[in-house]
């Protein structure tokens, strides 16, 4: 058995995590020419909101408004002639004839259109606990996303052979250490194993418990196939 090294507070790997993204769509009109509204009316601003609404959004008709021209502008998808089809009730049976005041729906309902501004939640951030068991669950995610095999009770058995759970521990008497490369960490790997298969975006230090976890582990799977596997000194 290795010797069992003072513990002292362990590190925490400062892994970066969190992805998030926004997409939109759009439609080109179709150049059919449609009469506009037929008696004027004032120009109204276009209404800004903060985040999508539960309904659906809406547009007033103004005076020289065309289905193409709203259709394009609130990038309606489908062009006008889905516009036509959303606001047959409203505007009868002539596309071609819309009047000032109309109110038309330019969009599904929770769909946010051009006037609407997107509202975007940060992904959360993962934390773990400062103890063996958060080691091996931070290590593990490190792991899928390096495509590096294992599982938790793989782990967990091989450490509390190797060290207790000791992230300092360090073997001093045998043939490793010997040779000047004494086996270190919760796994105890020796330096030169570490620095081959050491995980980028992890701490490149033996002694740091999730680092040491990644490194064995990708040693592991390249010898034996998984940390799994492994049932005695190796």
């Amino acid at each position: 058995m290795p010797a069992r090294g003072k513990h002292r507070r362990p590190r925490t790997s400062p892994l970066a995590r969190g992805v998030l993204a926004v997409a939109g769509t759009g439609a080109a009109a179709l150049a059919l020419p449609l009469m506009g509204a037929t008696s004027a009316s004032a120009a109204q601003p276009a209404q800004v909101r903060t985040a999508p609404q539960a309904a659906a959004p809406t547009y007033t008709v103004l005076a020289g408004d065309t289905l193409t021209g709203i259709a394009d502008e609130h990038a309606v998808d489908g062009g006008w002639r889905q516009l036509y089809e959303d606001n047959r009730a409203v505007v009868g049976d002539d596309p071609q004839l819309i009047r000032p005041g109309l109110e038309l729906t330019v969009g599904a309902a929770g769909e946010s259109g051009t006037d609407t501004a997107t509202a975007v939640t940060p992904a959360s951030v993962t934390t773990y606990a400062d103890n063996l068991d958060g080691w091996i669950r931070e290590a593990l995610d490190v792991m899928g996303q390096n495509g590096i095999p294992g599982t938790y009770d793989g782990i967990h058995r091989n450490v509390m052979r190797e060290s207790s759970g000791n992230p300092q521990a360090i073997n001093n008497w045998d043939s490793n250490a010997a040779a000047g490369t004494p086996s270190k960490g919760l796994l105890q790997v020796i330096d030169p194993t570490f620095a081959a298969y050491h995980v980028s975006g992890t701490v490149y230090d033996p002694y740091d418990p999730v680092s040491n976890i990644v490194a064995a582990c990708n040693y592991a799977a390249a010898r034996y196939g998984s940390i799994d596997n492994v049932f005695g000194p190796y």
